[in-house]
């Protein structure tokens, strides 16, 4: 049985060869995934304890507003850092000035990274972590040694088009907002570049004169130990001279707190990635166990004659599993390989987005390698069980019978379990619409999985309308090679279901995504329409802070009434007990003048120590008008905020709003997050803001907008992510696609008398060629019909669901429509190779076929 079965393999190889590429595609893009998702982690977690000392001296508290561009105005002497360098327990204390607000620019003077990360600043200081290696390595040049001298990352000095020597320039937050320096070198973070952030290095006094307004101080100090001191010992030491405001921490410490921030970011990321390669890897086993199903039914003799000639079903089912396992065990091989490939491709997708993964980390890890050969393994061999099974049950007597086919069951039965499965993933999503226990989306989420699951085991039913439209559509238009296209459509309807189904997984996915962002827009343009009454708003495309001199400046433009800032902050506040990280946002008095916000209680006038808190937020702290919060603020500071008010739930400002003379006396330094602008009564709004973009005209960091193009910038993000999910679902529907090659080019073969008894009658080639096409359409219009719509009742209910923050319902009609041709097209494309095949059979041979 092995021997033939190997034959079977040898013999096959051109039929196994599309389904072996489903694996290969499917096990590739969860490899690549996993590969890209290790690597991602190696960057980040290489940087972090690459650049981390023994023991650091910051702000204390358990807020560190430098991670969100946020500093404050504690600041640690040179007498202090002599301090702290003139303890036993150190052998080295290097005071630093991290540099927040600055920008790099390129020499086509845009900003260098784009819209992704950071720019990070800082004094040169030759600083060892806690391996003992210097934290900085210097690539190319020198160091910076004197004022107008800087040192910048490798990557940067690549993408900004820069050479030692050339003379770069800045953004700076102090005096001149463009300053150049000279490039003296390229360096970077031990443990690999900087994962697309902006590295600059400039003179310690540069630096304190740039970022600290010329004070002779630090922000921080970086502590090595001595050998035989512990971490430990050396920030119990430290702290006995840790001037007020100020705490020591472990290098452990920080490198906990920074893995577990940015781990969020990557574990959504990585779910994120892996849902897209289950998709592609479900779609793959729906091909997968097409395929074994027609060569059961194209073996039914074969079958019948090993049954008459002794071997057990045990035996003929074995038989066909082998050849599965050897399917997949290839598949996964080249899927592994494959993967490598896809890892570098997201890294260089992920790369035009601002983060930057080095090559060297992306290599196959053990775990990657297991899980890529046991979940091919796996699928296959589970996909391919039920034809093996019903190959194993072809009697023996059949092989004397010139009529031989698999008899299939009639479709009742799964149509009533099939209704049944319908009814119970409704009530599941029922359940989660009208809040059951739990989360909705999990409620949602089963329903929605098993309306899939159900739709393509019932696909041979509820798609036979379409069929059936097909076939009168095709018929009328192109004759009699349109109806024989709907009949061969119709014949095997489990056939072709299984077929469609593929295809109707990834573009469900696709429409269900296509609603939810369809909805997000009109729902974010409704809210600029109805809540940003502002006529200009002024940012930068990252929504950090910017200095404040540019409001100053405009502020004295003609026709300028009304100039609001805000300034977004991160504080800690408490919540059922524990502390919570949020955001609060700075407002200015002017603030009430652009913007009026819905009161549930209390004023939105704000004076002194009090604070405005959202509805939700209110809920969340269980506080309302008059009641008392405290607000940790960057730098340790906590204030007791007296609650002037609660307001309904708005995107124009945080759920937890104060004054800036809060922000003040908790020691944040000031910038500006968002300028709102509001034009004099009878000046032309066109020529105020020709003079606003003026005052920025030199600064491509920031942008003056008004309505509509505060719209399409947040269309337009929406729409970015909306394509990097239809490029990743596009895997999905490939596969999909080889599957109809694969169905159509095993029929080709199971049809071969038929077809040749056609064109014995007079069916020409050409027309031979478009009754497959047509059948190949067929197929790929049923799984673009049954896979739009239920997208689109997956897509509504998901809105409904969210109806709190998506308020307004959209459907993506356009797209629809262009989805449906796009199914044309692949079903055209599809049926190259079997129509081609086809028409070139020889007509006495094919009629002389078995």
């Amino acid at each position: 049985m092995l021997r033939l079965t190997w034959r079977n393999l040898v013999a096959r190889k051109v039929r196994l060869l599309m389904s072996t590429l489903a694996i290969v595609l499917g096990i590739g893009f969860l490899a690549g995934v996993m590969t890209f998702s290790t690597g991602l982690n190696a960057t980040f977690d290489n940087i972090v304890k690459g650049s981390t000392p023994d023991a650091q001296v910051r702000p204390a508290g358990d807020v560190q507003g430098a991670n969100a561009g946020v500093g404050t105005t504690a600041l640690v002497t040179p007498a202090d850092v002599d301090k702290l360098a003139a303890l036993p327990e150190v052998a080295q204390a290097e005071g630093s000035v991290d540099g927040l607000g600055s920008f790099l620019l390129g020499k086509d003077d845009k900003l260098v990274g784009g819209q992704g990360a950071p720019t990070l600043a800082f004094n040169y200081a030759a600083g060892e972590n806690m391996q003992g290696e210097p934290i900085l390595e210097l690539n190319q040049g020198g160091w910076p040694e004197k004022p107008g001298e800087v040192t910048i990352d490798t990557s940067s000095a690549e993408r900004g088009g820069y050479e030692v020597g050339d003379t770069v320039t800045m953004i700076v937050p102090t005096g001149e907002p463009r300053r150049t320096f000279t490039l003296v070198g390229t360096a970077d973070f031990n443990g690999g570049g900087t994962a697309g952030a902006t590295l600059v290095l400039m003179d310690t006094k540069e630096a304190q004169e740039i970022f600290l307004d010329g004070q002779d101080g630090f922000t921080s100090v970086s502590l090595t130990a001595k050998d035989g001191v512990s971490q430990t010992e050396l920030v119990d030491a430290a702290k006995a001279v840790t001037p007020e405001g100020f705490t020591a921490v472990t290098g452990d410490k920080v490198v906990k707190e920074t893995q577990d921030q940015i781990g969020q970011f990557l574990d959504v990321i990585s779910i994120f990635l892996t849902t897209f390669a289950v998709i592609a890897i479900v779609v793959g086993a729906f091909i997968i166990f097409n395929t074994f199903s027609i060569l059961v039914s194209q073996r039914v003799r074969e079958s019948a004659l090993l049954r008459a000639l002794g071997a057990s079903r045990r035996q003929v089912t074995r038989s066909v599993l082998v050849e599965a396992f050897l399917m997949s065990v290839v598949g996964a091989t080249l899927g592994l390989l494959l993967g490598l490939g896809l890892s570098r491709g997201l890294a260089g997708l992920f790369r035009s987005f601002g983060l930057d993964i080095s090559g060297d980390v992306l290599t196959l890890t053990p775990f990657t390698i297991v899980s890529g050969y046991v979940v091919g393994i796996v699928v296959t061999m589970v996909a391919a069980f039920v034809p093996a099974r019903r190959a194993a049950k072809v009697p023996p007597v059949a092989a004397m019978r010139d009529d031989l086919v698999v008899q299939e069951k009639g479709m009742g039965r799964r149509l009533v379990l099939g209704t049944i499965a319908m009814v119970v993933g409704a009530a599941l999503v029922a359940a989660g619409l009208v809040g059951a226990p739990g989360t909705d989306a999990i409620w949602i989420g089963a329903g929605a999985v098993i309306w899939v699951v159900t739709t393509a085991v019932l696909a041979p039913v509820v798609g036979k309308p379409v069929l059936l439209l097909c076939r009168g559509l095709f018929g009328r238009v192109f004759g009699t090679a349109g109806r024989l296209a709907g009949e061969n459509a119709l014949r095997n309807p489990r056939r072709t279901g299984a077929t469609a189904s593929a295809l109707m997984i990834g573009l469900a996915v696709v429409s269900a995504v296509g609603v939810l962002a369809s909805s997000l827009s009109a729902t974010q343009d409704k809210i600029v329409d109805d809540q940003f009454t502002s006529d200009f708003l002024v940012q930068l495309p990252t929504f950090q802070g910017f200095p404040t001199q540019y409001g100053d400046q405009m502020e004295q433009v003609d026709g300028v009434a009304v100039v609001s800032r805000q300034q977004g902050v991160p504080v800690s506040v408490e919540v059922d007990g524990k502390p919570d990280q949020a955001f609060a946002n700075g407002v200015d008095a002017a603030f009430t003048d652009v913007y009026t916000l819905k009161m549930e209680s209390g004023t939105d006038e704000l004076s002194g120590d009090q604070v405005l808190l959202s509805q939700g937020r209110s809920e969340s702290l269980k506080a309302t008008t008059g009641d008392t919060v405290d607000v940790e603020f960057p730098g340790g500071k906590t204030i007791p905020l007296e609650v002037a008010g609660v307001f309904e739930d708005t995107p124009v400002t945080s759920g937890i709003t104060v004054p800036f003379s809060v922000l003040e006396e908790a020691g944040v330094k000031r910038s500006d997050s968002t300028l709102s602008i509001n034009v004099a009564d009878g000046a032309d709004v066109g020529a105020v803001k020709q003079d606003l973009e003026d005052v920025v005209k030199d600064l491509p960091i920031l942008s003056v907008q008004d309505k509509q193009e505060f719209k399409e910038l947040i269309s337009g993000q929406v729409n970015q992510l909306l394509y990097v999910i239809y490029g990743l679902l596009a895997l999905a529907v490939v596969i999909a696609v080889i599957g109809i090659v694969n169905t159509l080019g095993l029929s080709v073969l199971e049809r071969t008398r038929e077809i040749g008894l056609l064109r014995a009658v007079g069916l020409s080639r050409r027309r031979l060629r478009r009754m497959i096409t047509l059948e190949s359409v067929s197929i790929a219009l049923l799984g673009a019909v049954l896979g739009m719509v239920l997208g689109l009742v997956i897509g509504v209910v998901l809105r409904e669901s969210l109806k709190d923050d998506l308020t307004e319902l959209s459907l993506p009609i356009t797209s629809l429509l262009v989805f449906l041709v796009v199914a044309v097209i692949f079903g055209v494309l599809a049926a190259v190779v079997p129509a081609i095949r086809a028409s070139r059979m020889k007509v006495l041979d094919a009629i002389a076929s078995e």
